[in-house]
């Protein structure tokens, strides 16, 4: 789940998008975002070439059939992965932040595309915030889920009442995305929402909770992590797609986030817990991940030796 010249009242981009690899890859996107991304499309795909410019995918989106449009903004969307692609087309971004506007009650699917294609401009067209923040109050879960993801790739602070206001909701996708993006996002020292989070219903809500701490490098998740670093415990609370396991182990997932956040932490009470996971583990990935962790915590240990 990563901008045109920088307008004067545009916010700046945020740590989802500028920090380096280590700060940001421990977090557990939700699987609902993922979900968005991939699922259904490959029957729809063959609607839409690669060969088309992002203009032409947006015209589709404005004006094209229902089958038509959200297959185009998804293409739309999956092309700003490109930096490129914006200094190309200099008003992309404007008109991309439009649509969205214009789509308010409209296929979910096409706002669900269109907002993390908000999230991926480099450059943030003045009044996207607000439109994005105007679209948490969207009746579709799915959506408001986009909308949170790219409310945390911006990482404009003056939304962060609003986020956590998110964590409120009953809906778990949303609270997980919702803790997800506090992570990313500046909080005050109290941290009140994701230390409430660590307590939260959902497994992977709580997961989420104690990574986005790291993040901050708060260790009042440690426990949480310990669990997150427990294959046993991991199986039988780990939530199962079965149209998107084929291609993604989520009990790795899981263990490989907790380890990273570990490693954000420089946290030595793991360091046993690391080093069993980097011999025994099933999954050679969790093998690899707690190598580079014992590589930190070593590190720590001999800096404070």
């Amino acid at each position: 789940m990563d901008k045109l010249d920088e307008r004067e009242a545009a916010p700046r981009r945020g740590p989802l998008a500028a920090a380096p690899a280590l700060a940001v890859q421990f977090f557990l996107i939700p699987l609902a975002v993922v979900a968005v991304v991939v699922l259904v499309y490959g029957g729809f795909r063959m609607l839409v070439t690669n060969e088309r410019t992002p203009e032409e995918f947006l015209n589709d989106v404005r004006t094209g059939g229902r089958e038509r449009r959200w297959p185009a903004a998804y293409e739309l969307s999956r092309m700003l992965d490109s930096p490129e692609v914006e200094a190309q087309y200099p008003g992309l971004g404007p008109a991309i932040v439009q649509a969205f506007a214009d789509s308010a009650g409209d296929d979910p699917r096409v706002r669900q595309y269109l907002a993390l294609a908000v999230g991926r401009l480099q450059n943030i067209p003045p009044g996207a915030v607000d439109e994005l923040v105007a679209g948490l109050d969207d009746a579709d879960a799915e959506t408001r889920i986009s909308v949170i993801w790219a409310l945390a790739s911006i990482g404009d602070a003056g939304v962060v009442d609003r986020i956590e206001g998110m964590y409120q909701s009953s809906d778990a996708g949303v609270r997980k995305m919702a803790v997800y993006a506090l992570g990313a996002l500046p909080l005050d020292a109290q941290a009140a929402t994701l230390r409430n989070a660590l307590d939260d219903t959902a497994p992977d809500v709580r997961w989420n909770a104690a990574v986005a701490l790291a993040r901050h490098g708060r260790g009042d998740g440690l426990p949480v992590l310990r669990q997150m670093l427990d294959r046993e415990y991991v199986e039988r609370n780990v939530t199962r797609t079965p149209n998107l396991d084929a291609e993604l182990d989520p009990v790795a997932e899981v263990m490989v986030s907790g380890l990273q956040a570990v490693g954000a932490l420089n946290a030595p009470d793991l360091h046993a817990t690391v080093v069993e996971l980097s011999r025994s583990d099933a999954s050679l990935r969790v093998r690899e991940m707690a190598l580079r962790t014992l590589e930190i915590l070593d590190g720590g240990r001999r800096a404070h030796g």
